[in-house]
């Protein structure tokens, strides 16, 4: 009898696992199946599984409005795996992981997790977020995870719509593909960066609409959005986050903003009276807001029967086409601009041109905004930033203008570039700037034109002067130039050589004056751009942020190390520009990106096979190889990573960045620095504590870099549900247990190589031991890759030892971040 109520009690306990709808939270040790659900405190939103129609089986699981009769989903999370069952079950681990798992134990969904939890529980908030957070944690910078920074197609009160600047976290919307299924559909709204940051609505890869550029009040293209007693919307912009908000007055009153399946951004309102939810506003309210649908330098006014004409000195580029009401090709110039006699015609109440890639400065007037366009012939236009308090600011542009809109009220004042001739003619849509300053711009051309001819002589008399006088530009300003291609002479220790180098002009017209289209990605030091030269030849071009002291000492540092470098696997210098307050380098262009491109994302993993990342592997080798023994001097790389090994049109590896780079005279072995610099996750145990460094520390970096070719994760931000280990301390665990084949990647499974796969794996183990005198160099690593020979067993990995779940210092996590912690080099300065 006593066993008897012994076994009635666990089972009662154990009964007590699940969760009922009086809870808001969920712990570790719960479970939630199909049926039970979690209720916010006040009982506004409820979180569980539900099926979106009566027309599917399909079972997801989700957040929605409990308060009203239409089952409303706000957030989903297994948009793109529906389960067509009732075994599903949700929980929490002690990682604090949210995982959604089937019948036959597959888990079909799961959160990422930030950093080790210590007591996880995980709430459903009355604002409708899902928190993950360690016990009695409320600061929400600390939150394990959030249902808010991974948004479907709902923006709640509160949320974020936009990106995190410090971690890379974004945070867009997708679109469902029908009202009955929350799969995404093929509408994305999100912020775009290059120039000042734009909200923009695509349909797949196609630009259909964006509200303008936030002034400050409203999107510039919103004329509608007003203050009001129901909302208020806002936009933050700062060096830390970009995103939008919105917050509403009466916190009873249900409202959302909604990317609909079809691609209109609504905010709609629950209206009891009807129990429906009502469109309060649509942002997409005419023809007009189709995206560029007057071509560039066109504007629309959709009060207008013809809704496109052509500013003001502009004429339709195919005139034919565009009386048929076709305007996609826009307007061109009637006059060609002089730079020195051009001025400016102001459009006021306009929606203002696409502004990615712009040029902003918040602390300018618009006097100065004027005077910066003025001086710099590419400029095409110039406008205040911000509107409030008389105006603030300044925006540039400098390429064609694209997406303007005509309003009656609530626009904002273009100043557009034209020809002094042009500003002469009336225009019904805008106004020059004022009698007064059109008699001034009249009597400043006819000085002008009177001075041309001694203007000209002079300048031909002092211009080899002024193109070697160095001048200062504001930032983001690129003015060509037309010094002719030369050398510049670079000096590596006791050898000095020419490299080949730009002017300016050049590089501006190759990279189409460092568009954001042609942007292929960005670092520490600056960004790098995809250029064209005249004669045809790709380029890569790194133009180094001219307010890094850092950035200048890399400049420098690659110079020296890598303009005679020629080896295969070793991206090749073609040369530099060096003009004012420039710094750039030109590289040969590398069109398949870089390695973790590739190997870190499944679905782009896919053309990695397993020959294609073996032939990676021994290419890294050998590069390395040539570094350290068979270059002109001995060099080490120190930042080697899979973003630092760039993929040419055959998917051959070629070692780049060499900014920490530093060489060694033939018998040195190994050097000290107070400055450790590198990469969290690839720096060798000795250098990362005490500064010191070696060939045995690209050796290394090498080793990791293999093991996360091998396995497709990231050394620093690897987690696993049974330990805490890093991702070295992982596979030697399953090396000493003769499982080393369970850390291959799932995408290559049809195409590997065992025996080559098990050496990979244990080459790259012999590489990572604790102690350098325990590695190969790479000399011995390329011959062991090589041969089929027996190989010496690997002792322990550096940073062997289990992280502690407890701790918070960014070095001992086990991080998983929407962007890499592999990706940022980090500089620490060491007292000694």
């Amino acid at each position: 009898m006593e066993a008897f109520a012994i076994l009635l009690l666990c089972s009662f306990l154990f009964a007590n696992l699940t969760i009922s709808t009086a809870v808001d939270t969920l712990n570790a040790t719960q479970i939630l199946k199909d049926g039970d659900t979690i209720v916010s405190a006040t009982g506004r939103f409820e979180l569980g599984f539900f099926t979106p129609s009566n027309s599917t089986k399909n079972k997801y699981l989700g957040i929605w409005y409990k308060q009203i009769p239409l089952k409303t989903a706000v957030w989903v999370a297994n948009r793109e795996s529906p389960i067509n069952d009732s075994s599903a079950v949700f929980k929490l681990t002690k990682q604090g992981i949210l995982i959604i798992q089937i019948h036959n134990g597959t888990i079909i969904w799961r959160s990422k997790a930030s950093r080790p939890a210590g007591n996880p529980s995980a709430t459903l908030f009355d604002t409708g977020n899902f928190v993950v957070r360690d016990e009695n944690e409320s600061d929400p910078e600390n939150f394990l995870w959030q249902s808010f920074d991974y948004p479907c197609d709902k923006l709640l009160q509160g949320m974020k719509l936009g990106r995190d600047l410090v971690t890379g976290l974004d945070r867009p919307l997708l679109s469902w593909r029908t009202p009955d299924d929350p799969s995404p559909g093929n509408f994305t709204y999100r912020f775009d960066f290059g120039g000042f940051p734009e909200l923009i609505l695509r349909e797949g890869s196609v630009i259909r609409f964006r509200p303008g550029p936030w002034n400050g009040v409203r999107f510039s293209g919103t004329p509608e959005l007003k203050p009001n007693k129901f909302f208020t919307v806002s936009v933050v912009i700062n060096d830390k986050e970009v995103y939008d908000t919105f917050v509403l007055h009466n916190s009873s009153v249900l409202s959302m903003m909604v990317l609909s399946h079809d691609g209109l951004w609504e905010r709609l309102t629950w209206i009891d009276r009807t129990q429906s939810w009502q469109v309060f506003v649509t942002v997409q309210m005419d023809p007009c807001d189709s995206y560029g649908l007057c071509g560039a330098y066109g504007s629309c006014n959709a009060s207008n029967s013809v809704k496109c004409s052509c500013l003001k000195g502009f004429v339709p580029k195919f005139q034919k086409v565009w009386d048929t009401q076709n305007w996609s090709h826009g307007c061109v110039r009637r006059t060609t601009l002089n730079c020195s006699s051009d001025g400016f015609f102001k459009y006021s109440n306009a929606k203002l041109p696409d502004s990615r890639q712009s040029w902003f400065n918040y602390s300018m007037n618009l006097d100065e905004c004027k005077n910066l366009c003025t001086r710099n012939c590419s400029c095409t236009a110039y406008s205040n930033l911000d509107i409030r308090d008389g105006g603030s600011g300044c925006m540039l542009w400098f390429v064609d203008l694209v997406d303007i809109q005509q309003f009656s009220v609530n626009g904002q004042d273009l100043y557009v570039r034209m020809a002094a001739s042009e500003l002469d003619f009336s225009y019904d849509f805008g106004e020059t700037e004022s009698p007064k300053s059109k008699d001034k711009e009249r009597i400043r051309v006819a000085f002008i034109s009177m001075l041309s001819a001694a203007v000209l002589i002079l300048g031909l008399t002092l211009i080899l002067y002024i193109c070697r006088k160095r001048r200062h530009e504001k930032p983001g300003l690129a003015t060509p130039t037309s010094a002719p291609e030369s050398s510049f002479s670079v000096k590596n220790q006791n050898e000095e050589f020419e490299l080949p180098s730009f002017d300016l002009a050049t590089i501006v017209l190759a990279t189409d004056n460092f568009s954001i289209k042609n942007k292929l990605g960005q670092g520490s030091f600056g960004s790098v751009y995809k250029g064209i030269l005249k004669d045809g030849r790709e380029i890569a071009v790194k133009r180094l942020l001219r307010s890094s002291e850092e950035g200048l000492d890399g400049f420098k540092n690659e110079v020296v190390h890598i303009a005679k470098l020629q080896h295969r696997n070793l991206v090749k210098l073609l040369g530099c520009c060096i003009h004012a307050d420039e710094k750039i380098l030109i590289y040969e262009f590398m069109p398949n990106k870089s390695l973790d491109f590739f190997i870190f994302d499944e679905t782009q993993s896919k053309p990695l096979d397993w020959p294609t990342r073996y032939n990676i592997i021994n290419g890294i080798a050998r590069g390395l190889l040539y570094l350290h023994q068979d270059s002109r001097q001995r060099i080490i790389h120190r930042d080697l990573k899979a973003g630092n090994v760039l993929l040419d049109y055959e998917m051959n590896p070629k070692i780049s960045d060499f900014g920490l780079a530093r060489s060694f005279g033939e018998k040195e072995t190994e050097a000290n620095t107070k400055k450790v610099v590198g990469t969290y996750g690839y720096m060798a145990p000795e250098y990362a504590i005490d500064g010191l460094y070696s060939i045995k520390s690209d050796v290394f970096s090498y080793g990791v870099l293999v093991l996360e070719i091998v396995t497709g994760k990231r050394n620093r931000g690897f987690c696993h549900p049974d330990h805490h280990l890093n991702l070295l301390g992982h596979a030697w665990r399953l090396f000493c247990e003769g499982k080393s084949m369970e850390l291959m990647a799932s995408t290559m499974r049809e195409t590997c190589n065992p025996s080559e796969m098990l050496r990979s794996i244990h080459v790259g183990l012999l590489c990572v031991q604790q102690s350098p005198e325990d590695r190969p160099n790479m000399a011995s690593v390329v011959m062991m890759l090589g041969s089929r020979g027996p190989l010496p067993n690997p002792k322990q990995p550096g940073f062997f030892t289990e992280r502690d779940v407890v701790e918070s210092t960014s070095s001992s996590l086990c991080t998983q971040k929407l962007v890499s912690s592999n990706d940022f080099t980090i500089t620490m300065s060491e007292a000694r």
